[in-house]
């Protein structure tokens, strides 16, 4: 059978003396049903690895939903035996492939502490295969602690519980490496953790390292981050607190990930199966290795919740420094004294940089002030990845985590003030060491990273949401929870449209799975893809193409209708987020014979 590119080619040049060339009615025919041959093998081995994400999904929960780490560990400390109990552990990793720690070890580094965000998933996004956070730190000689988390809370589980826990665990890796502060790693929703953390454990920490992590909760741009604005639309923090009287006192972590893909469904959703039965060839193992960890949803109890929608989301009361951990105890982040490493990425659409890096403007008056603090701060921006690629893509491991963790001496010998890290990578090599960058660390002003937004419009929602929760509180809470049983509770959980549209495809649920998985382990034997520029499977990818935009419209206009009605209801509007100036006089590292040009570069004092 001949391909239409092929008869193509095959035709002869005419001339006017020339008759048409004849063609082969039977060629277009032949393409046609060899890409629907290939059409309907791709689908067979679609819906297998559906059927296997299922499976798996559902092995994972009878499991008890252990942490996915590519790493052999051991426990250090485990939080629910603690006397205020919470359901955190304290893990060391031994073991990356098939080296020791003591063979990667170098006793001069400090310690890393590297924390998982606990946002609707399990714990392992910052370890789950080689070239990740931990493999990057452990690779590079420091002894490695990771902070994990179990699916189900202790009862009555609150915040504090859950800070005082993790200064246990900060104050123990600091007994064990006595002299060197451990450095604090903090991804997403760990990385405001990690802030309250630095604060507390003052002086007991060494640098803290901060990415893709929200601080600045009501900073954004109007058609880019829509998420800051719900809470006003849904009314404030009573829905939450109603979802965690469903849940019998535990919020259930699938509604975070629902919120995360009906952010961007036309990637979240459509993309992600589209790429993967386009490339279900090569695909397959990759999507389920990462299903694994995102359909593992875990729980979180109703007061820890609430306390965060409330003070953060809601009160953005952190960077304000108004957030009241326990009786007495408000957090105040000029208390870390310790550098911060912010890392942050313009392609991220759920913490954009924005969110990342505004509060520094809002703590710090001026350069000036935070200079007289003796606070180091230092930021660097990927221009493209998006959110979960800050943690779980290779590049940016090799690349970006890999120059924080050999860049710690610099950073923490840097004068005090506000600096931009920029590195460059000359070689093109994708897994090159710090000998092979220019690192530079460029001033900047603190009032570069000012972000503008209606200040009053979300005053108002922290006021309506205070008097819809205490109405809610009053007179509907207390019939919600009168119904509830812990079994209606779990009803409710499995239910979950989140796990509903993965347990369809298991055979335990679907009888017809099983007749999928006999066809699909028959066509592995025999199955010849096509090639990649055959006609059917561009159109196919053009097709693919085009229903992704025409989702991406939709999202675009809902989220401009959601911003209208917001400031319908609320007024105001922000301008985009500034972008930091360039100032002269950047800081480079040794790592090129370049960087010590006269007259290129100024050189800070070490020290305050």
């Amino acid at each position: 059978m001949n391909d239409v590119h092929h008869m193509h080619a095959a035709r002869p040049k005419a001339s006017t003396m020339d008759k048409p060339p004849v063609v082969s009615p039977t060629a277009p025919v032949g393409s046609s049903v060899s890409y629907h041959q290939d059409l309907w093998e791709r689908s067979i081995l679609f819906f297998d690895t559906l059927r296997q994400r299922a499976d798996n999904m559902r092995d994972h929960e009878r499991a008890g939903m252990p942490p996915l780490l590519d790493f052999k560990y051991e426990t250090v400390l485990d939080a629910r035996r603690f006397d205020t109990p919470a359901n955190y552990a304290l893990l060391k990793i031994t073991e990356i492939d098939d080296d020791c720690l003591v063979d990667c070890l170098d006793p001069e580094k400090p310690p890393v502490i590297i924390i998982d965000p606990r946002a609707g998933h399990g714990p392992g996004i910052g370890g789950f295969k080689r070239d990740s956070e931990v493999g990057m730190a452990m690779h590079e000689g420091h002894p490695v602690y990771f902070v994990v988390f179990f699916p189900e809370p202790m009862p009555g589980q609150t915040l504090a519980d859950v800070l005082h826990a993790s200064r246990r665990f900060v104050e123990e890796v600091a007994k064990l490496h006595p002299g060197k502060p451990p450095v604090l790693y903090g991804n997403c929703q760990a990385g405001w953790a990690v802030t309250l953390l630095a604060a507390d454990c003052e002086g007991l920490a060494g640098p803290v390292v901060l990415n893709g992590a929200p601080l600045s909760y009501w900073a954004g741009e109007d058609g880019v981050n829509p998420m800051r604005i719900s809470g006003g639309l849904l009314g404030g923090a009573w829905l939450t607190h109603l979802m965690g009287d469903l849940g019998d006192g535990r919020f259930d972590g699938a509604w975070l990930a629902q919120n995360f893909e009906s952010l961007k469904p036309e990637k979240a959703i459509w993309e992600k199966h589209a790429n993967l039965l386009a490339n279900i060839d090569t695909e397959a193992e990759r999507f389920l290795d990462f299903e694994r960890w995102w359909g593992g949803y875990y729980t979180l109890s109703s007061p820890e919740m609430m306390s965060i929608v409330k003070n953060l989301f809601i009160g953005n009361k952190l960077e304000r420094g108004t957030m009241e951990i326990c009786d007495g105890c408000t957090v105040d982040l000029r208390q870390i004294t310790s550098p911060i490493i912010v890392f942050a990425s313009y392609g991220d659409n759920i913490t954009p940089p924005a969110q990342a890096l505004g509060w520094v403007a809002e703590v710090y008056v001026d350069t000036a002030d935070l200079i007289a603090a003796g606070q180091r701060i230092v930021y660097l921006t990927n221009p493209h990845v998006g959110h979960l690629g800050i943690f779980v893509s290779a590049s940016v491991a090799k690349l970006e985590h890999r120059a924080i963790l050999e860049s710690l001496d610099e950073i923490e010998a840097l004068a005090p003030g506000l600096y931009e890290m920029k590195i460059e990578n000359p070689t093109g090599d994708p897994d090159c060491h710090k000998s092979d960058l220019i690192v530079t660390y460029e001033p900047r002003e603190v009032s570069g990273l000012k972000a503008a937004y209606p200040h009053e419009a979300f005053e108002k929602v922290a006021e309506v949401s205070t008097t819809l929760d205490s109405f809610y509180s009053a007179f509907v809470s207390p019939w919600v929870l009168a119904m509830i049983t812990p079994a209606s509770a779990d009803l409710l959980k499995s239910l979950h449209p989140m796990r509903t549209s993965r347990y369809m495809f298991s055979e335990a649920y679907n009888p017809w799975m099983r007749g999928v998985r006999m066809m699909a382990d028959s066509l592995r034997d025999t199955r010849q893809p096509l090639p990649a520029d055959h006609p059917g499977i561009v159109a196919e990818r053009k097709v693919m193409s085009n229903v992704g935009q025409m989702i991406k419209g939709a999202r675009e206009r809902r989220d401009a209708t959601y911003e209208q009605v917001f400031r319908l209801l609320y007024g105001g509007g922000s301008k985009p987020a500034q972008t930091p100036p360039t100032v002269s006089g950047a800081v480079k590292s040794k790592a090129s014979p370049n960087n010590s040009k006269p007259g290129k570069e100024k050189r800070h004092a070490v020290g305050k």
